[in-house]
């Protein structure tokens, strides 16, 4: 949806901002059609904070609004400008903050707000633009995608899709570990000048430790390679559109982003990474879609039904499909008879491989809130199982990641592991019969409860989960945890921890060593910085530092990899120990 999509060019974005909207391009149509009153998009509520102060990040505009008593919805700050756009939930808080912010001072920068206009639609806007390119006449109707197909005619659909998904995907896998390992090298050489510049106390130590390690804070450990490097993705999630080819009901992967103005689908059949499985059932449900009369869904026009198809796998041959589709204004007749019809042919075509489906009805948000969307079960198990470690779990995870954080947690009989965004429970269970006892925190209810029936599948009484945001749950938790040996072991998701995680952490003196496992290391920096950053009126207690930094290669022919971080409390007894 495009209320889901971020400004990919900042000139362009500017330059649109409150300007008087072409006719027909107000916000029933044009450019902008996408904004309806049925539904939520937060474009509506708007607005453009000016003269903002030199060198602020994302987290202090975000920490003065809050401070300030104001609850944005998103904020879009471009680095080296002296503005930002940020969205409400409602025209209530809109108004409120800029009433609120028009005027106040920050930094002796004296702050101007103003409505901005939404962005526009990117096809849309792609589209206005080749017709003007064109004379002003639109075009004759065209296949969903020519446009991608005309821009790489030298480049046929397969390599096109590559190029798309897998960007390494004809680099040698030896090369691709030296660029990530250097991406994670670039990370710690980050962090070794933002310690340097937060925490004066540890420069001695700082010192030290950049003459051992070729200048960065700690020593950074061999990549650890995948142990496949084709067919490894056990969880895809394949959109379903318009193929690039001009196939209708295609389902796959898009060759660019909605924000790029592409829509263009094209078959995962010769992708390297998904696996033969995942394919098999892309290509069974790709021919039952085509025999329904049920349109796909369109993100231009918010018509049509299908949507999305997700496929999970494991080792022990077991597939989950879950279906996502908008049901629009059908009767509840039609669409269960159409339930039943994918329970009769996903039955008796065995040649899926699907042992577990799934049908989610996925209609247009109307609110700013996150739905929940309720799964209905159609035909098979209700779940699939994965072996990790001898241990059985319904998630499937990477093997070698997980044992290098329990290596480098050093458990034993008397530690308490606190598994921060555990999920469905994976790292804790994994490591739970090495400990006395493990310690979940999680936002999803449902992966809660799965998490629970994962521990009891094990034979597992020393786990224990608790639902709610980790900035809320940490701390009351860590504050009751009692052993002599407390490790928190942190996986959460791509940007990062809530401050408030972090500043409960270096509040709990008892809490000695902490593994950070980060999908992103660049975007958790700020996570990594208040760690180690000095003791002051905000952050109280001991700090901690970086000793030991691995990344973890869990995705072949990308630029992504995980990286390990552990971290251990400072000891305050000496300052020569600094």
């Amino acid at each position: 949806q495009i209320t889901e999509k971020e400004p990919d060019d900042l000139i362009e974005e500017k330059n649109q901002e409150n300007q008087p909207a072409a006719e027909g391009e107000g916000a029933a149509g044009g450019v902008y059609r996408y904004i309806k009153e049925d539904l939520f998009t937060s474009e509506i509520f708007k607005v453009e904070i000016q003269n903002l102060p030199k060198y602020i990040g994302f987290n202090d505009l975000k920490k003065f609004l809050n401070k300030h008593g104001i609850n944005p919805h998103k904020i879009k700050l471009f680095s080296k400008q002296m503005f930002a756009f940020v969205t409400f939930k409602n025209q209530e808080e809109r108004d409120k903050a800029m009433k609120a912010v028009h005027g106040m001072q920050w930094k002796s920068k004296v702050l101007s707000v103003r409505l901005a206009k939404p962005k526009a639609d990117p096809i849309l806007k792609k589209r206005k633009l080749e017709e003007e390119a064109e004379g002003g006449q639109p075009g004759t109707k065209r296949a969903a995608g020519s446009q991608e197909v005309e821009e790489n005619e030298e480049e046929p659909l397969n390599i096109q899709i590559a190029n798309a998904v897998t960007p390494l995907w004809n680099v040698p896998y030896e090369e691709q570990l030296k660029r990530k390992e250097k991406e994670v090298e670039g990370v710690l050489q980050k962090l070794t000048r933002e310690i340097g510049n937060n925490n004066k106390a540890m420069l001695p130590w700082l010192f030290v430790q950049k003459e051992k390690y070729n200048k960065i804070c700690c020593p950074l450990e061999a990549i650890r390679p995948s142990p496949v490097q084709t067919e490894y993705r056990n969880k895809c999630e394949f959109v379903i559109g318009v193929g690039a080819d001009g196939e209708d009901k295609t389902v796959g992967f898009r060759l660019g982003k909605y924000k790029g103005g592409s829509c263009a689908v094209v078959s995962p059949s010769e992708t390297t990474h998904v696996s033969s499985e995942a394919k098999r059932v892309v290509q069974g449900f790709q021919q039952f879609i085509r025999t329904t009369p049920y349109a796909v869904y369109s993100p231009e026009t918010y018509e049509g039904h299908w949507r999305q198809l997700t496929v999970r796998t494991s080792r022990i041959k077991q597939t989950m499909a879950i279906v996502f589709f908008n049901p629009q204004k059908l009767q509840e007749e039609e669409i269960e008879e159409l339930k039943r019809n994918l329970h009769q042919y996903f039955t008796e075509g065995k040649e899926s491989g699907i042992t577990s489906l799934y049908f989610v009805r996925m209609g247009q948000r109307t609110s700013a809130g996150t739905e929940d969307l309720p799964c209905e079960h159609v035909t098979g198990e209700e779940w699939i199982h994965e072996e990790i470690n001898t241990m059985i779990t319904n998630t499937p995870a990477a093997e070698v990641l997980y044992s290098a954080v329990g290596e480098w947690a050093q458990l034993d009989q008397d530690s308490t592991v606190l598994d921060v965004c555990c999920g469905t429970g994976t790292i804790g269970i994994s490591l739970a019969k090495r400990v006395k006892k493990v310690i979940g925190i999680e936002l999803c209810q449902e992966a809660v409860e799965d998490a629970k029936a994962n521990a009891e599948v094990n034979g597992l009484t020393n786990v224990e989960f608790h639902c709610g945001k980790a900035e809320d749950v940490f701390p009351t938790i860590l504050n009751a945890v009692v052993s002599p040996s407390v490790t928190a072991i942190i996986d959460p998701p791509r940007a990062g921890l809530h401050s408030k995680v972090i500043l409960a952490i270096r509040r709990a003196e008892h809490l000695k060593r902490l593994v950070y496992v980060a999908c992103n290391a660049k975007a958790a920096m700020n996570n990594f910085i208040d760690l180690c950053r000095a003791p002051s009126n905000r952050v109280r207690g001991a700090p901690f530092r970086p000793v030991r930094a691995m990344a973890v290669d869990l995705f072949p022919q990308t630029m992504h990899c995980e990286t390990i971080l552990l971290f251990e409390r400072v000891a305050y007894s000496s300052n020569t120990d600094i």
